[in-house]
């Protein structure tokens, strides 16, 4: 091995290697820690997001199905059967954003979910049928907001976990046996540079004289 056209003896180039190789492990050890710190930020951001959504999807849906029932009601007492016009037939659709953090694709937010009513479709008879709706909608929205954050968690904690095995991996076997290489190195490096030195003193002196 040489630097800058000199060679280096074996056993110097050796301690170059790991010292070079200690920093690097080092450094990714340092660098991967500080990725964990962010999934495991944004990991626990859209865990309670998921949270919100998740309530908010279950009263939604509640006050659906009460004014639906009560939509129910009223039309049975004047002499209707089922709910009526106005419940739509067509699924709801969901767009949804997606971002990435250190490398993780995942859902960031809801876009847009598509009206559960559509326009064309006759107005609902009665105002309970219609708050019905309206309810409907706003659940299917909660709905895909707590899909969508909960997804997100799971995608950030998988490579939190990955991140997290790499980092131990570092931190507790390769750093620790490039240091123990390298501490078995040093001492016979230094008996020979000492022996060098040595030798050059000597040399310098006879050569003096």
């Amino acid at each position: 091995m040489s630097t800058h056209g000199r060679r280096v003896p074996p056993g110097r180039a050796a301690r170059l290697r790991l010292r070079r190789n200690l920093a690097t492990a080092l450094r990714g050890a340092d660098l991967l820690e500080r990725k964990l710190r962010l999934l495991l930020d944004r990991e626990r951001a859209e865990r309670r997001a998921a949270e919100d959504a998740g309530s908010a999807w279950r009263e939604e849906l509640a006050r659906a199905d009460t004014w639906l029932v009560l939509a129910g009601a009223r039309g049975a007492a004047r002499g209707r059967t089922g709910a009526g016009p106005g419940v739509a037939r067509r699924p709801a659709r969901v767009d949804v954003e997606w971002a990435a953090l250190m490398g993780v694709r995942h859902p960031a937010a809801v876009a847009r979910t598509a009206p559960v009513r559509s326009p064309a479709e006759p107005t609902p008879p009665n105002t309970a049928l219609a708050q019905a709706a309206t309810a409907y909608r706003a659940a299917v929205r909660a709905a895909a907001e707590y899909a969508a954050h909960r997804a997100a968690a799971e995608l950030l904690a998988a490579e939190a976990g990955r991140t997290r095995q790499r980092v131990r991996a570092l931190r507790r076997h390769w750093i620790p046996r490039l240091r123990r290489e390298l501490a078995a190195l040093e001492p016979a490096l230094e008996e020979t540079e000492h022996e060098e030195a040595v030798r050059r003193r000597w040399a310098a002196s006879h050569g003096a004289r």
